[in-house]
């Protein structure tokens, strides 16, 4: 099979998941297409599949990533190659979505996406608003919530967050999540879609320190701001 043989196999496998209630078939077939992207292209192959997860959500990140890092395990490429090419892939995959908001603006990027078979326009609601109230801070700890790690993109480059800013928070964000699962990969082996059981509780604990952070920030602002209208008394 050559290389957009594969590619054009890749999205029909994302279509199937977006319509097929039964997993285990599709994700199978998943796993096969990564895998031979992988074989036939390298490090770049895990990099262009994550690059794909963040344009087709219904690919899980949580089943690429420990694949690449079996890969490295097997020799196909280094633990180093695959941390830094699935890093790379993220990064570009967001950015492409960043500056599709930030190019055609809120209401016509709406439009394209709900014509989308892969989108749920209920996920782009919840993003962007979660996005509006929280602000760019958002952009990091979304590259570790499912939906909002591909969709988060959109807002910030509507809102024309500035792009040095979405690059580094994305990159850093996206960097330990993968590491988290490439290393799980590369390390269980043959056994890497253990990986895939432990994914939910592992995205439900970073929902929480999300929600603890966001809180803690809300706190600090509200005894900032007490202080500051002490001290203003004071002074009179």
């Amino acid at each position: 099979m050559n290389f957009f043989s594969l590619f054009t196999a890749g999205i029909l496998v994302a279509q199937a998941g977006s319509t097929d209630g039964s997993s285990g078939g599709w994700l199978t077939q998943l796993s096969d297409w990564a895998v031979s992207l992988m074989d036939i292209i390298g490090p770049a192959g895990a990099a262009l599949a994550i690059a794909l997860e963040n344009l087709f959500p219904p690919l899980p990140s949580e089943v690429i990533l420990p694949l690449a890092g079996f890969a490295a395990a097997r020799g196909s490429f280094t633990l180093a190659e695959a941390l830094i090419w699935t890093t790379a892939g993220s990064v570009v995959g967001a950015v492409a979505l960043y500056w599709v908001g930030k190019l055609l603006g809120r209401e016509r990027t709406r439009k394209i996406f709900s014509k989308l078979p892969l989108v749920d326009m209920n996920d782009v609601d919840r993003v962007e608003a979660w996005f509006d109230k929280n602000g760019p801070k958002t952009v990091f700890f979304g590259r570790m919530v499912p939906i909002f790690r591909s969709l988060i993109s959109i807002p910030a480059g509507i809102t024309g967050m500035p792009f040095w800013q979405f690059v580094l928070l994305t990159t850093a964000g996206s960097a330990i999540w993968n590491s988290i699962f490439v290393l799980a990969g590369f390390y269980l082996g043959d056994n890497w879609h253990i990986v895939e059981q432990y994914a939910n509780t592992f995205q439900r604990i970073v929902i929480v320190v999300v929600i603890l952070a966001i809180v803690g920030w809300v706190i600090y602002k509200i005894l900032k701001r007490r202080r500051e209208k002490v001290t203003s008394t004071d002074e009179r």
